[in-house]
């Protein structure tokens, strides 16, 4: 038999069944709307989040007494420590200027400057600041831990702001993540419900298809036609609606607004090419799995 068959009753069901067939539409058409807004939003909020746990450093404090000599010793020993990202070192001149400059009252009255040189040191992975610090220091025989330079003075990872950093990312990536799976498991059963109570219209034509020998495949077709063509016709629509709502809001605030300018998220023309691919797939998926119980007669 000739696709062109199948194309033709695939049409020629979708007029027929004007309403069951808006209906699959308008649930692609949703769906996939809903999915154009939330695949950025994940993707600005889970960068959002890694831009946060960047932040989370170790500090190594050198002695007062400290000289160039062991500045470039420490220096060296972070370049070979494991999980070490990126180090900044911050004299104590330097530390010294930026706090008179923030509270210039407080650090006059001190006369001497009271900061020591210090390393700040951003581990390559957020999760292992722990056994950056654990690297940077060696268990003592009363329980606590010395650094394993003698002109480091103390290894402090802010352990209280860490923690909280590291746990309000997880929490966020966690939701985006359980949200994300659900709206897809909720995307495939609306669209296979929806095309169902299309087919279920039909029943009867089925039966009789089948009855008179025709095989599944034959019976299948035009119906995943007919899923690809509303899904498609959904997905286009949803894309032209995210593209005006884009160029009608979003690009006009971008330039206000640095938390919209901001975000590296995807493009919008590879974001309509995911969309449509993904209406149409879940469409045909779902007509064949919703004709699957109509094809046991």
């Amino acid at each position: 038999m000739k696709p062109a068959f199948f194309v033709k009753e695939a049409f020629r069901s979708i007029s027929r069944n004007a309403i069951p067939s808006f209906a699959a539409m308008a649930s692609v058409l949703v769906t996939v709307l809903v999915l154009g807004v939330f695949i950025p939003v994940v993707q600005a909020t889970t960068g959002a989040a890694n831009e946060v746990r960047g932040r989370v450093l170790v500090d190594v404090y050198l002695k007062k007494d400290a000289t160039k000599t062991d500045v470039a010793r420490v220096q060296a020993l972070l370049g070979r420590t494991d999980h070490v990202g990126k180090v900044q070192y911050v004299s104590k001149a330097q530390a010294y200027a930026s706090e008179k400059k923030r509270n210039p009252e407080a650090y006059e009255l001190l006369g001497t400057n009271p900061l020591p040189d210090t390393f700040r040191v951003t581990p390559d992975k957020p999760d292992d600041v722990a056994a950056l610090r654990n690297a940077l220091t060696t268990q003592a025989a009363s329980g606590g831990r010395i650094p394993v330079d003698g002109a480091i003075d103390q290894v402090k990872n802010r352990k209280d702001e860490t923690n909280k950093i590291l746990t309000a990312t997880r929490v966020v990536k966690l939701a985006m993540g359980g949200l994300a799976v659900l709206l897809i498991i909720a995307s495939i059963l609306l669209i296979s419900n929806t095309i169902r109570l299309s087919l279920f219209s039909r029943r009867r034509e089925v039966e009789v298809m089948k009855l008179v020998g025709a095989t599944d495949s034959f019976i299948r077709w035009p119906f995943v036609i007919e899923g690809v063509v509303l899904g498609a016709l959904g997905g286009v629509l949803a894309v032209l609606l995210l593209g005006i709502g884009k160029v009608a809001f979003l690009d006009p605030l971008a330039s206000d607004f640095a938390l919209i300018a901001a975000p590296q998220t995807i493009g919008f023309a590879l974001l309509a090419i995911v969309l449509l691919v993904a209406s149409v797939g879940v469409s045909a998926v779902g007509s064949s799995l919703s004709l699957r119980k109509f094809l046991r007669v």
